[in-house]
């Protein structure tokens, strides 16, 4: 611990005038004031090693009322005769820049030395073993939503998205799906209570190829990816929620050709450029012809396995060509434009692609499940 700080010179020096001390030339001035300096020095080494101290000693010194320089102003300038009133005032103020030079160059290596200890506290030891934190990684289902995307994308179809509540007229009888069509039985689900004119949750995303339609002029492209809901009983490939990718594409010369060489393409992206595709012949009110979609195994590559039952194909959605009557909803002329429209079901792309056996498995939060899935 530094020693306990004393006001050098001594008071009762810098008290007494410089008569009362003798000091009457200006050699004895000098001599007066090399001492002053000199106590100085061996206080300041003292006192510099402690900032809280060293506070302390330069308001001793340099303080206004009771500073040392304070005092030899009033007790040694003031009252010094004409004769000596110059050589006290010269020596004065060398002390005093003398003083302040030591101050400045003790609080420069103070406020260094203080730095060098706050980094020290904050040093990072790079030697220590490493704490591994888990980053967060998008979720199976969005994965396969974002290269479904980047598929279509990139042969100039745009994404939309649309409102999961939906009117009746937008979700089916704008799609040719009038309201005692048997294909409603099956999606006549959540209806909302108290709405007007009975929303409901949509079953599919088609509702949004309507309204883009509604707004937009041939020709369009366009996919709708988002969540559905059906009153289907969960089980291992069932829930009352899941996701859908809608494709529509409409314009002057597109023919059953365009359509069987977009879903190839489809295919070869989505399962490899080994994936074959086959056309099977079904039903959909919006569409016709209609078709369902199957690609060769994945697993076999179409030698037969029980992943699809031995036949070597795997269905994957349905499609087909635009029904005309849906033009008259959106006012196009189904004389002179055609297109044709799909629907797949992204969670089971996902569980065929992944090798995910249970569809609940998607939607537990399990994260043991989710790394699988980086």
């Amino acid at each position: 611990m530094p020693p306990r700080l004393k006001t050098v010179p001594d008071k009762w020096i810098v008290e007494q005038t410089l008569a009362d001390l003798g000091d009457t030339t200006p050699e004895r001035v000098e001599a007066r004031f090399a001492e002053v300096r000199q106590r100085f020095d061996e206080q300041s080494a003292i006192h510099s090693a402690d900032p809280e101290t060293w506070r302390t000693f330069v308001v001793a010194w340099t303080g206004r009322k009771s500073g040392v320089l304070s005092l030899i102003t009033d007790h040694w300038l003031k009252p010094a005769s004409p004769e000596l009133k110059r050589a006290v005032g010269q020596e004065l103020n060398k002390l005093k820049a003398h003083i302040e030079a030591v101050l400045e160059q003790k609080r420069i290596e103070i406020e260094a030395a203080a730095e060098r200890a706050a980094q020290a506290r904050e040093r990072i030891d790079l030697s220590l073993p490493g704490i591994e934190r888990a980053t967060g990684t998008r979720h199976l289902i969005r994965q396969t939503f974002e290269e479904l995307e980047r598929i279509f994308l990139a042969i100039g179809f745009s994404v939309v998205q649309g409102p999961e509540i939906e009117s009746p007229y937008y979700n089916f009888e704008a799609l040719n799906i009038p309201e005692h069509h048997p294909a409603r039985d099956n999606m006549d689900t959540f209806y909302i209570e108290g709405t007007r004119g009975g929303r409901l949750l949509r079953t599919h995303t088609s509702p949004m190829q309507i309204r883009t339609m509604e707004k937009q002029p041939p020709p369009v492209r366009i996919i709708v990816p988002g969540k559905v809901y059906r009153r289907d009983n969960p089980d291992a490939t069932h829930g009352y929620m899941f996701h859908q990718i809608e494709g529509l594409a409409v314009d002057t010369d597109i023919t059953f050709c365009d359509f069987k060489g977009t879903v190839e393409y489809f295919v070869r992206e989505f399962l490899g450029p080994k994936a074959k595709t086959r056309l099977r012949p079904s039903y959909f009110p919006f569409t016709e012809p209609s078709a369902e979609v199957d690609a060769t195994c994945h697993v076999c590559g179409g030698s037969g396995c029980r992943v699809c039952k031995f036949s070597g194909w795997i269905e994957l959605f349905g499609a087909g060509m635009v029904d005309p009557a849906v033009y008259g909803f959106v006012k196009y002329d189904a004389k002179k434009l055609s297109g044709f429209a799909f629907g797949m079901g992204v969670d089971r792309l996902a569980m065929m692609k992944y090798g995910v056996s249970e569809l609940p498995l998607l939607y537990q939060n399990d994260v043991r499940f989710l790394r699988q899935f980086p």
